[in-house]
């Protein structure tokens, strides 16, 4: 007995760390798979022993709210939902009655208040009884109405989710994203409760309503025959958006569950299961409730699908961030009809907690049926060993520790993996202009070692399995990337000149060092600093950037093996240098050209040069509304600077109406 009750102690330490990380940290310390099954021993060793004690998660419904959010007690308890993994059980849960099934979102929360039609108030479940204030949030939300027709009181709840699709975005686009977020269950909680409304308003969250709370006006709350279906319909009505359901009863709501469990793959919302809801309300409502659980309503999690295989490696892939985080690899398996080869472990601290090694025997599944996990080490030989450096750089690796959790990063700030923007520059559309390569797909190319310079980019055919292999990939998405990578060899001077990221040298100023040198990459290579600062433009700082560029030995070794990639195309041009030296800024829209992009070639192609801010350079504004207000318009006025339309400039008018 003793050790039973020390093992649940064990266990509710364990389980509130983890329980604190993922609900108020926003971050995981342990696979969902993992937690089910220490909860579900936890319970068995409270029925088992008649004891419960303090703190047990089988007792509390959340954790406290730890944030600088305004706290508002809810009016009544947000409660959790008993579950099961089993379809029977939701058949016998039914009986005679019938249900509404649902999906059971993996978001956050929130428990909105209308009042004569206007959206007042929203609050997080928080622990259940307290929730934090998060209205202005709210009204960011990309599909909540702010306004709906019902002018009474009107209090719902709903689950604030980002979508799968969006997420990925995001991956993108937000800085350091993977140091902070593993999934948009995650990304969406440290979204939500942000204390900058504007923030949240990027992370296109959205709300989906799966309950009505209080409908009533002049006192009196609406009827809807008594239907949960009715209020979702009503609900619609109003403007929400109501989480896919269908009804049900016991005999076929195992179809239903099936149906439901073939849709996941393609389902945009993060869900982790399944909820039914008694379609009765006033017969759901007669049950009452237990400590813990409403007895209304029930919630199914998906038994997963898990496969026996055998480690064969730890891949440590490093980000932008300097995170390097471990990757598990082993022999294929057959999951939920895919296969499956790879999983990420997150951080050491799991690593060490499965006590993973080569060889180990593990069970492997697919979180929500989607993301490949370790379910299970059951051999736990702990032989792994942790690199001390980097598998990209080759620089020294170090463990750092924030509150429990322990990861490895790379210590070199010249690290190719914290340089993804230069990767990103270089195949970007000015410059070597490659399809297929974002800055997402690159990151994880380079996670794998694949890419370590530009040139390794045109041989990324060598790991062609593995990438057709990758998620987001296939044989059509890998052979046009491959096409376009193909297409990029043969490309210009002034586009590898921009594409290589040499300090302050642009697209405008890569078009004048090619003129410049005849289109030598030689020359401009071996160009000493009064060469380049004869070049009109070309100011002794960027000069003196592109010495020490090319001067540099381990840059100038890359460019080599670069070049053996590439055939430069001569740029020669055939127009008359009518510009040479002139500065030009565009604004306005745009007549005789099919872009402003068109308008600035037609002037670099003249050798004159186009910048961005009107300032004492400048000796051209070309703005169609010559007499506009613009504020480039009056500062190129009060600088004496000439305004030309695009006749004007097609005719030559710059010949002879510059002041300066």
């Amino acid at each position: 007995m003793k050790d039973k009750i020390e093992r649940m102690r064990e266990l509710i330490h364990t389980l509130d760390q983890a329980g604190r990380a993922y609900y108020q940290e926003s971050r995981e310390i342990m696979s969902n798979f993992e937690y089910d099954t220490l909860y579900d021993e936890l319970s068995a060793l409270e029925k088992e022993t008649g004891t419960v004690l303090a703190g047990s998660p089988t007792q509390k419904a959340g954790y406290e709210v730890l944030s600088e959010l305004p706290k508002e007690e809810h009016q009544s308890p947000m409660l959790s939902l008993d579950k099961t993994k089993d379809v029977q059980r939701l058949a016998e849960f039914l009986g005679q009655q019938k249900g509404v099934l649902s999906w059971k979102l993996d978001g956050l929360t929130i428990v909105l208040t209308y009042e004569k039609g206007n959206l007042v108030k929203a609050v997080t479940r928080g622990n259940g009884e307290v929730g934090e204030v998060v209205t202005p949030n709210a009204r960011t939300f990309k599909n909540l109405p702010l306004k709906i027709p019902f002018q009474g009181n009107l209090v719902v709840r709903g689950e604030a989710v980002i979508r799968y699709s969006d997420f990925e975005k995001m991956n993108e686009e937000i800085e350091d994203v993977d140091a902070r977020y593993k999934n948009p269950r995650n990304l969406c909680a440290g979204s939500v409760r942000q204390l900058n409304s504007e923030i949240t308003a990027l992370r296109n969250v959205n709300l989906m309503v799966f309950a009505l709370i209080l409908a009533q006006k002049d006192g009196n709350a609406l009827e809807f025959d008594n239907s949960r279906m009715r209020q979702f319909a009503w609900l619609k009505e109003q403007g929400f958006d109501v989480v896919e359901h269908f009804l049900v009863d016991a005999g076929n709501v195992a179809e239903r569950v099936k149906w439901f469990s073939e849709a996941i793959s393609k389902n945009d919302n993060p869900s982790d299961g399944l909820v039914l809801l008694l379609e009765d309300i006033a017969y759901g409502e007669s049950l009452g409730r237990t400590a813990k659980f409403p007895r209304n309503a029930i919630a199914f999690k998906w038994k997963d699908e898990t496969a026996q295989t055998t480690l064969e490696s730890i891949q440590w892939s490093p980000s932008r961030t300097g995170l390097i985080n471990p990757v598990a690899v082993f022999d294929p398996v057959e999951l939920e009809g895919t296969t499956v080869s790879r999983a990420s472990v997150h951080n050491i601290s799991i690593m060490e907690s499965l006590e993973l090694g080569i060889g180990d025997t593990i069970t492997v599944y697919k979180a929500n049926m989607i993301i490949p996990q370790i379910a299970e080490n059951l051999t736990r030989s702990g032989n792994m060993s942790i690199p001390e450096t980097c598998p990209v750089c080759g620089g020294k690796t170090q463990i750092r520790q924030t509150a429990d959790v322990k990861s490895l990063y790379c210590t070199n700030p010249e690290c190719q993996a914290k340089q993804i923007k230069a990767f990103d520059l270089f195949v970007s559309r000015n410059a070597l202009n490659m399809d297929g390569l974002s800055e997402a797909t690159m990151e994880k190319f380079i996670g794998r070692g694949f890419i370590r310079e530009f040139a390794d980019i045109f041989h990324l055919d060598n790991h062609r399995e593995e990438i057709v292999e990758m998620e987001g990939f296939g044989e059509k998405s890998y052979e046009n990337m491959m096409d376009s990578i193909e297409a990029a060899r043969n490309t210009t001077l002034s586009r590898l000149l921009y594409g290589l990221g040499i300090p302050g040298i642009g697209a405008a100023n890569a078009k004048v060092l090619s003129r410049a040198f005849q289109w030598d990459v030689n020359r401009i290579r071996s160009a000493s600093l009064e060469e380049l600062t004869e070049i009109d433009g070309i100011g002794p700082v960027l000069a003196q950037g592109i010495v020490e560029y090319f001067s540099n030995p381990q840059k100038a070794a890359m460019v080599d093996r670069l070049l053996k990639e590439l055939t430069i195309q001569q740029e020669e041009t055939t127009e008359e240098q009518t510009l040479a030296g002139k500065t030009f800024v565009i604004t306005g829209s745009v007549r005789h050209f099919a872009n402003r992009n068109e308008l600035k070639s037609f002037i670099e192609q003249r050798g004159g040069k186009v910048t961005g801010t009107v300032s004492s350079k400048t000796d051209y504004l070309i703005n169609n509304d010559t007499a506009s207000t613009s504020s480039k318009n009056r500062k190129a006025r009060e600088l004496g600077i000439p305004i030309l339309s695009e006749e004007e400039l097609l005719g030559g008018a710059y010949a002879d109406t510059s002041g300066k």
